[in-house]
């Protein structure tokens, strides 16, 4: 037996050891069987062309979030790379809402496996490096999740996709005790604008008023081309595209004639149209990523976004949706594979009536989305909790612009201000510290930054975690 083979037994003998440890401590001698044995019945032993020999562990399965209902949630968890026990715990959500952070953020952006044409690879600048990493599918009806009550599904909106996200949390730790004590930080993009803060300001809420064995370690939030501020959202949106030249001198005038921008959302039907034209002259272009090229093949696979057009209050909401590259292509056809669901123990009793999409169409209605999620952003600045909101700077879905109107309207003093900063030798963006929250631009990247710029995008979660300050200095190897 090789060295390095003894001390890749010996170091997962120390991790299981310390796993039975911590599961003591937490369920007493006679839970530890059960929620080993529970653990160990999620632990996906391997997928449909996993390269052999990872390196680390990795886990998916069901979290029941309401019996009476048949709810659960589906989750897909990778431990770290190295030094898990001392690794801090991230949850990553993407948005939608009604977009799946399985096929996006864990097989398309950050997680350890990308999905290619020929099987599945190793991420080199996967996230997992620094963290352990949980994905969560969320609400009940976005991929493998599920209700047993359809009703469910036209009742969704923020307040009970955010309850449900913190009951998940709550039991979840309920199966892996061990990560009880670790640092806990949710990050997430686009729609997550809503998502991350509302769950952070559930966990603050329970962790006060709460059963104490309920009480979650939770640092700090992290969100990137983030919608928290409609009003904000929709003027940097038209401003982003007719600075970048892609939206016509009338088109422009007219939008910012016809719509008031303002924070009620109250818009007329002479806006509405409008912005029905501002999408319909970008129908070729990719508005997530404006200078990477559009998926032209197989345009049956992409999502209309413009189907998902809702009435709320009289008015017409835009969907914060996620990047629909080629790459879905491969994605829906792997996660539709039942040799891939079950090695995943998803849809294990295949009473799932649709087959998983990158965003989902069984939300039939969006009941609750505040205008702006401003006032939790500053109640968890104001709690203390490490804040960061990162934008790359291509995307015109949720532009740069949009987010410094949302920042500025804030009112945060500047601690430090506007500085570039570098990947290497070159610039990877900019960023200002605010008290008590850090913004971050990514250069060259669009609204799905960890794709586009993995490099960049690994460099800012590092940072993050360490809460220390991007590179103001080029760096040479």
């Amino acid at each position: 037996m090789s060295a390095a083979a003894s001390r890749s037994i010996v170091l997962f003998l120390l991790v299981v050891f310390l796993q039975q440890v911590a599961a003591r401590k937490v369920h007493g001698n006679g839970g530890f069987e059960r929620v080993f044995d529970r653990q160990q019945a999620d632990r996906v032993e391997s997928l449909p062309g996993q390269p052999s020999d990872v390196g680390f562990r990795h886990f998916a399965g069901y979290v029941t979030v309401n019996e009476t209902h048949g709810r659960a949630l589906f989750y897909w968890f990778f431990e770290a790379t190295h030094d898990v026990h001392k690794k801090p715990l991230v949850l990553w959500l993407n948005g939608g809402p009604g977009c799946s952070s399985i096929g996006y953020g864990a097989m398309e952006e950050l997680g350890p496996f990308q999905v290619q044409k020929g099987g599945i690879a190793l991420n080199p600048n996967s996230w997992n490096k620094d963290a352990n990493l949980l994905f969560l599918e969320s609400p009940a009806g976005v991929g493998f999740s599920y209700t047993n009550t359809t009703q469910d599904l036209s009742e969704f909106g923020d307040a009970l996709t955010a309850h449900d996200a913190h009951l998940f949390l709550v039991n979840w730790f309920k199966r892996f005790p061990q990560f009880k004590g670790h640092d806990f930080y949710i990050t997430g993009e686009s729609y997550a604008g809503h998502y991350v803060p509302q769950l952070a300001e559930k966990i603050l809420e329970g962790n006060q008023n709460g059963p104490k064995k309920d009480r979650i370690n939770l640092k700090g939030i992290m969100i990137g081309n983030a919608a928290i501020d409609s009003s904000s959202d929709d003027r940097g949106l038209v401003e982003y595209a007719w600075y970048h030249a892609v939206i016509s001198d009338e088109l422009y005038g007219t939008i910012m004639k016809e719509c008031n921008f303002s924070d009620d959302g109250e818009e007329s039907d002479k806006c509405g149209v409008a912005w029905d034209k501002f999408f319909e002259a970008l129908r070729d272009i990719d508005l997530y990523s404006l200078y990477t090229p559009a998926c032209t093949d197989q345009q049956d696979q992409r999502r209309s976004f413009l189907s998902l057009l809702q009435k709320k209050n009289g008015h017409r909401r835009r969907p914060y949706n996620s990047y629909d590259p080629c790459a879905d292509n491969y994605v829906i056809k792997y996660l539709n594979r039942d040799d891939v669901q079950a090695a995943l123990h998803a849809n294990v009793s295949g009473i799932i009536p649709y087959k998983w999409a990158p965003c989902s169409d069984a939300l039939t209605k969006w009941t609750d989305a505040p205008a702006s999620t401003l006032p939790i952003v500053k109640k968890l600045v104001d709690a203390n909790l490490r804040v960061w909101v990162f934008s790359g700077d291509t995307d015109d879905r949720v532009p740069v612009t949009s987010t410094r109107y949302a920042l500025q309207k804030m009112e945060l003093a500047t601690v430090k201000a506007w500085r570039e900063w570098f990947t290497s030798d070159q610039v990877g963006g900019y960023t200002v510290v605010y008290d008590g929250l850090t913004f971050v631009t990514i250069r060259g990247a669009g609204h799905m930054v960890p794709m586009i710029t993995p490099v960049q995008a690994s460099q800012l979660f590092a940072h993050f975690l360490q809460g220390t300050e991007l590179p103001a200095k080029p760096l040479h190897n």
